[in-house]
C-alpha cells in the first residue's frame, strides 16, 4: 500500500497500513475517525462536527464513493480502509487484548453483544458504558468520571455518525489523560449482528452502502441519496484545488 495524506478541507485523511496507524495513535494519542460521505456533506453546515474532523488524529477512507470521487476528480487512487476493516484487525491484534477497552455503546442490547464480541476474541479487562441520547450538549460527567477513574487504553465509541466525532473531541479535550479513541460507530454492530451482515468480501468490493440498504431501506436509503450530494464539493474547481496530497 502507497502512503499518503490527503488534506480535504483540512481533515488530514491517512492511506497507512493498519499497523502503522495504530503505532502512531499509541504513539500520540487522539482519535481516530471514520467520515461517512453522508457526513462529509455537513462540514460545510455543522461547524461544531466539522471542528470535532479537523481535531482528530487520524481520518481513515471508509466511504468508496468518497475514495471514487478522489480518483475521478483529482486522479489520485486510494485504497479503501474503512471502520469496519479497522476494527477487524484491531480485535485480531495480539498486543491490544490485554489493554483495558472501554466501549460507549448507545443501548444495553447493543452493550452486551458488543461485549461477548470482546469476550470470544479474548479480551481480559473491558467494561461497557451505555450513552445517554446526545443532542447538543456532549458534556457526559458521568462519562468522563467513568473514564478518569478506568482509565483504559482504548476507547471504541459505538454510537452513530455526527455525534461520535464531538464526543470524542470532548473526551480528548476534558480528559486529563490522552487515550486512544477510535470513531467506529456500526462496525462493531456488522459483527455482533446488530447491524447489516458487511463480510469481508462486501466491504472490499464497495458493497456496504447495498448491504445496508437491504437490511434496513428506511434509513439507510436517505442516507445514500444524501451522499450524492458530494459531488458538488469537487464539482466546484476552486474548492476542488484545495484537495491534494500533503
Amino acid at each position: 500500500m502507497k502512503q499518503l495524506i490527503l488534506n480535504f478541507y483540512n481533515i488530514k485523511f491517512y492511506q497507512y497500513s493498519f499497523n502503522k496507524i495504530l503505532s502512531k495513535l499509541n504513539k500520540d494519542k487522539g482519535y481516530l475517525v471514520a467520515p461517512a460521505a453522508s457526513g462529509l456533506v455537513e462540514i460545510k453546515k455543522n461547524k461544531i462536527y466539522y471542528n470535532s474532523l479537523l481535531n482528530s488524529k487520524i481520518a481513515i477512507f471508509d466511504s468508496g464513493f468518497f475514495c471514487i470521487l478522489i480518483f475521478i476528480f483529482k486522479g489520485i487512487w486510494i485504497k479503501k480502509f474503512s471502520g469496519f476493516y479497522f476494527l477487524s484487525k484491531f480485535i485480531k491484534n495480539r498486543t491490544v487484548k490485554k489493554k483495558k477497552i472501554l466501549l460507549i455503546d448507545p443501548n444495553y442490547a447493543d452493550s452486551i453483544k458488543n461485549r461477548i464480541i470482546l469476550n470470544l476474541e479474548n479480551f481480559i479487562n473491558h467494561k461497557s458504558y451505555v450513552a445517554p441520547f446526545y443532542k447538543n450538549n456532549f458534556d457526559d460527567k458521568k462519562l468522563f468520571n467513568l473514564i478518569k477513574k478506568y482509565n483504559p487504553k482504548y476507547i471504541l465509541i459505538n454510537i452513530g455518525g455526527l455525534k461520535q466525532e464531538i464526543l470524542a473531541y470532548n473526551i480528548n479535550q476534558k480528559s486529563p489523560n490522552k487515550y486512544v479513541i477510535l470513531c467506529l460507530g456500526a462496525a462493531i454492530g456488522f459483527l455482533s449482528g446488530s447491524q447489516a451482515p458487511i463480510s469481508n468480501f462486501t466491504d472490499k468490493f464497495y458493497l456496504g452502502w447495498f448491504i445496508r440498504i437491504l437490511f434496513n431501506p428506511k434509513n439507510f436509503l436517505i442516507r445514500v441519496l444524501k451522499s450524492f450530494s458530494l459531488i458538488l464539493f469537487f464539482l466546484n474547481k476552486k474548492e476542488r484545488d484545495k484537495i491534494k496530497i500533503i
